[in-house]
């Protein structure tokens, strides 16, 4: 099966899938803390049958989003599940080597699977999930996380008691190998961006790489303006007040701008889709807890691959449709423009 690319040319080979929209915190900046979820949960086989499909067209990268997704019971054996998918490169060479040992009288050769299975989570439960999700296979680890200062922390989460628990998590992560633990930051003018500098010394105490994310108009809210993001540029010269910073190389299709310390000990990335948007280099589809493909965040219409499943669709037909859908992703996001049309969902609702 050939392997996915847009009208554009951009091949598609990350796939984040959102196993609930149900959430324990209810961050300012995303939750109005009133609706909860909306979705619903789907069960884990059709997720599991779902991701199969999209990973024999080309997808080698799924990471497991929500809502808060450690919520979901069942989700260890589940990353088990998605460890057994044998990806679209392995199984051609499997072939390939099974037809030449055939042809040579040896009997079949294994293959290890390639597929990066990845999770990001607010934390709150990762220090008991942490091993038993690396044994799972479970290969990286993201923790949200928007302070390191614990009233600041539970002022922006709305939950007291959980800055302790995020960071158990991230050392337990840490601990078990779910490496390189990433900790994200959604900077927020007015609630957050002192804690640039605390969170450059936290990356290089914690040895964890610090991203932090623009603030983008996806919140239940509806209050963002662009006055309200703290942009890279701003980030960066914050940041040199404390140490100097060099940029890092990074991968074509990667969000993230990177940067060392100058002395080398400490990395910290920064996501600027507002200021330095980067969708021309976009690799990403996405499937909401509900079963919908979603092209972009900031898409106004969904593409409800869930009710082709429920309509009896083939495997093959369901790679028509997801090819027909890949086929209409968008060339790029309109933040800040005047046509900007927000999306018909919001984070918590479309999985991160």
């Amino acid at each position: 099966m050939a392997a996915l690319h847009d009208k554009f040319g951009r091949a598609i080979t990350d796939l984040r899938i959102s196993i609930t929209d149900r959430c324990n915190y209810k961050c300012v900046y995303c939750r109005t803390g009133n609706e909860g979820a909306l979705y619903g949960d789907l069960p884990f086989a059709d997720y599991l049958r779902m991701a199969r499909v999209l990973v024999g067209m080309g997808i080698t990268k799924i990471r497991l989003t929500g809502g808060e997704p450690l919520l979901r019971g069942g989700v260890v054996e589940f990353v088990r599940e998605l460890g057994k998918i044998p990806t679209l490169r392995q199984a051609q060479g499997r072939l390939s080597r099974t037809q030449n040992a055939r042809e040579m009288g040896h009997p079949e050769v294994g293959v290890r699977n390639p597929l990066d299975i990845a999770l990001t989570t607010n934390g709150h439960l990762l220090a008991d999930l942490a091993q038993p999700l690396k044994d799972a296979g479970l290969t990286r680890v993201t923790v949200s996380m928007d302070a390191v200062d614990p009233d600041r922390f539970a002022r922006i989460t709305r939950v007291p008691s959980g800055f302790d628990n995020v960071l158990a998590g991230i050392r337990a992560a840490r601990r078990v190998g779910l490496g390189p633990v990433k900790v994200n930051c959604v900077l927020l003018r007015g609630f957050n961006e002192d804690q640039i500098i605390p969170f450059g010394m936290f990356a290089r105490e914690e040895d964890v790489i610090v991203r932090f994310i623009e603030f983008m108009p996806l919140e239940e809210d509806r209050v963002w303006s662009r006055a309200t993001v703290v942009t890279l540029d701003e980030i960066l010269a914050r940041m040199a007040e404390y140490r100097p910073l060099q940029e890092i190389p990074h991968a074509h299709a990667e969000t993230a701008r990177r940067y060392r310390f100058d002395d080398g000990v400490g990395e910290i990335g920064i996501i600027a889709p507002v200021s330095h948007p980067f969708c021309g280099h976009c690799s990403r589809i996405r499937i909401t807890s509900d079963g919908k493909i979603r092209t972009c965040l900031f898409s106004v219409w969904d593409h409800d691959l869930h009710a082709q499943m429920r309509r009896g669709a083939s495997d093959e037909e369901l790679a028509e449709f997801i090819r027909g859908v890949v086929e209409k992703k968008e060339e790029r996001h309109h933040i800040g423009e005047p046509d900007f049309v927000p999306a018909s969902r919001t984070m918590v609702h479309i999985g991160g």
